[in-house]
């Protein structure tokens, strides 16, 4: 049975809070970490602290995106994933509460299916503090988990959420299988299967498939 396999971006496919490395070009870093945990803990709304955290970034040049995109580290073990969800048939994507504008480059030399985040808003080459459109949150990455299944036929018991914070709760509910990647507390117990080690390639053997042939 083909597999989706969905995975959250900030601290799960990368290292980092693309978040926070916008905010330290910004120098706005200590008031948007301080932000971002506690929306990954689930205290404040992540609707409401994204676009506070966005707000600071107003009259950041869009150069940073270019800065930031060198800065960004994928997780150890995220081409083996890549690989091995595609040699079983399967489709593999993020969604994420971060920004087009810096996943989109990494997505694409992943080689991922399906990619999905926020669109900051620039005008005369600035940010204006503003995000794009409708907000990618907790709910709208559970409906793009079941639209992306929906699309390939895959039975949503055949669907894999991978994440690490609040805002992934409700995706990974939907799923027929949710894993918690070195995740906050709510999530490793909403979950049903929790990793700490930070290395994707584990999923693999997690979810009954074995890494591809080099």
């Amino acid at each position: 049975m083909p597999l989706l396999v969905v995975l959250d971006v900030d601290s799960t496919l990368i290292e980092n809070e693309v978040i926070e490395l916008l905010a330290a070009e910004a120098g706005s870093l200590d008031l948007v970490a301080r932000v971002t945990e506690r929306a990954m803990n689930g205290e404040i709304d992540f609707t409401a602290s994204l676009r506070e955290r966005v707000a600071t970034l107003a009259g950041l040049s869009a150069d940073a995106f270019a800065t930031v995109q060198g800065l960004v580290t994928v997780t150890r073990g995220v081409e083996e994933l890549v690989a091995g969800v595609h040699a079983a048939g399967g489709r593999i994507g993020v969604v994420s509460g971060g920004f087009h504008e810096i996943v989109d480059p990494f997505a694409e030399r992943l080689g991922l299916d399906h990619c999905r985040a926020n669109r900051l808003e620039v005008r005369d080459g600035k940010l204006t503090g503003r995000v794009f459109g409708d907000i990618v949150d907790a709910e709208a990455k559970a409906s793009a988990i079941t639209e992306w299944a929906d699309a390939a036929g895959i039975h949503p018991h055949a669907t894999v959420a991978i994440g690490d914070g609040a805002n992934d709760l409700r995706m990974m509910e939907r799923a027929g299988l949710s894993i918690a990647f070195d995740a906050k507390a709510s999530v490793r117990e909403a979950a049903d299967l929790v990793l700490d080690e930070r290395d994707l390639s584990l999923v693999l053997p997690a979810i009954g498939l074995e890494r591809a042939k080099a």
